[in-house]
């Protein structure tokens, strides 16, 4: 089995294409999509046009799941410029899409943690705001009751791949879309990428053994940057120019 697995477009189309181009030319058929899809101030409707396209497997994440379950007037400010420009076949397309599912009978797909879509899985926010790997402990505790040997994460949008004990692999493949946030929960703190770089990954299984692939591909980042500091946001455009926050 070999595939691709991408996460967290955040409405960036461009990156979204450089990356589905990449994984054209690596001759890969199948894609997983886990989440986060539309959110943030740059082309929801271009985005969502390309993924409806798309012969993929999708999951929900929370920003999707924030388009759908409150008014336009109680959504953050990544998500009400995204709803505003999707029509109610677009809504309904991504209404249809689920919270978790399994691919293939042998990955199991979720876009934070398998019970809540907020909580960083791979990755611990300590008080200080300080953002470092995840004890084991506690990343084999979340993974209780899965059975597949492969566990696809995204949410936190950084590349990492954890060993369990038991030789389960959980992947997240980072961000297609946006290299770098800032946010408050469950203390302030910013992610970021450290390039501006679109990011997927491979995944293979060969002899029993799951392989992953990190790739970090190029595009047009610029124009992105420019889009989302025309819409007021400044932090996103530094992180897509950059890969830092500022």
């Amino acid at each position: 089995m070999r595939f691709a697995a991408i996460a967290d477009v955040h409405g960036n189309y461009l990156a979204l294409e450089a990356v589905l181009a990449d994984i054209r030319a690596h001759g890969i058929a199948d894609i997983v999509n886990l989440g986060d899809m539309l959110s943030g101030p740059l082309d929801a409707r271009r985005t969502v046009e390309i993924l409806m396209q798309l012969d993929a497997v999708h999951v929900l994440g929370n920003h999707d799941r924030y388009l759908l379950d409150r008014p336009p007037a109680k959504m953050g400010s990544w998500d009400r410029p995204a709803h505003a420009q999707l029509n109610p076949a677009q809504l309904d397309w991504l209404r249809a899409q689920p919270m978790t599912r399994v691919f293939r009978e042998q990955v199991f797909l979720c876009h934070a943690t398998p019970g809540n879509d907020e909580v960083y899985w791979l990755d611990t926010v300590h008080p200080d705001g300080t953002v470092a790997l995840s004890p084991l402990d506690r990343i084999e505790q979340l993974a209780q009751g899965i059975t597949q040997s492969l566990i696809l994460c995204a949410h936190t949008h950084l590349a990492r791949a954890v060993r369990l004990r038991d030789g389960r692999l959980i992947v997240n493949p980072g961000s297609v879309g946006s290299p770098g946030y800032r946010d408050k929960h469950p203390f302030p703190h910013v992610v970021e990428a450290g390039t501006p770089h679109a990011r997927y990954a491979i995944l293979d299984l060969a002899n029993g053994a799951w392989q992953v692939t990190f790739r970090h591909i190029a595009y047009d980042h610029d124009a992105m940057a420019a889009l989302a500091r025309r819409n007021d946001q400044p932090e996103l455009a530094n992180a897509l120019a950059t890969g830092w926050i500022s």
